[in-house]
């Protein structure tokens, strides 16, 4: 169901997203662009030494990815044709590394439902992204601000 405003969502509702591979080149480029030249993400023969025995994508990176799935669904997902802004992030968790070639989708539920007054909504996410193994890489809640239908007042009488 296409999304337009606050009210078309529902708290359980669920969407996963399309797949997208982590590539070396993802890393390079979050590299320059952040300036994390960090040699776990960037050093073979560092990253040989250390517990992941290899490189590993930067965990904002995956966030970041994760972040770009969703709006992958465009107005059938997380993203209403009345989209305001994004409101935050809470509780993000690393859990897993990220390694060049993981196949990585989100996972995403509409965990709470905020009515704002002047016809806005926080709509109250949380988010799994999941490599090709089924390992949880990063966990997080996030909120978008939406337009709504109603003023908080009217909903109230």
């Amino acid at each position: 169901m296409e999304k337009e405003y606050f009210e078309d969502y529902k708290i359980g509702e669920k969407f996963v997203t399309p797949a997208r591979t982590i590539t070396e080149a993802d890393i390079v480029l979050f590299s320059a662009f952040s300036g994390d030249w960090h040699p776990i993400h960037t050093d073979s023969e560092y990253a040989k030494k250390t517990v992941f025995a290899e490189r590993i994508a930067h965990g904002l990176l995956g966030l970041v990815v994760g972040s770009g799935l969703a709006f992958r669904l465009g107005s059938q997902g997380v993203l209403p044709k009345n989209f305001i802004a994004f409101y935050g992030m809470d509780n993000v968790r690393l859990t897993f590394p990220i390694k060049i070639g993981d196949t990585v989708h989100l996972e995403i539920e509409v965990i709470d439902l905020i009515l704002k007054k002047e016809k806005k909504g926080i709509v109250h996410f949380r988010s799994k992204l999941i490599n090709q193994r089924g390992e949880v890489v990063n966990v997080h809640e996030s909120k978008i601000l939406v337009a709504s239908r109603f003023n908080d007042k009217e909903i109230r009488e």
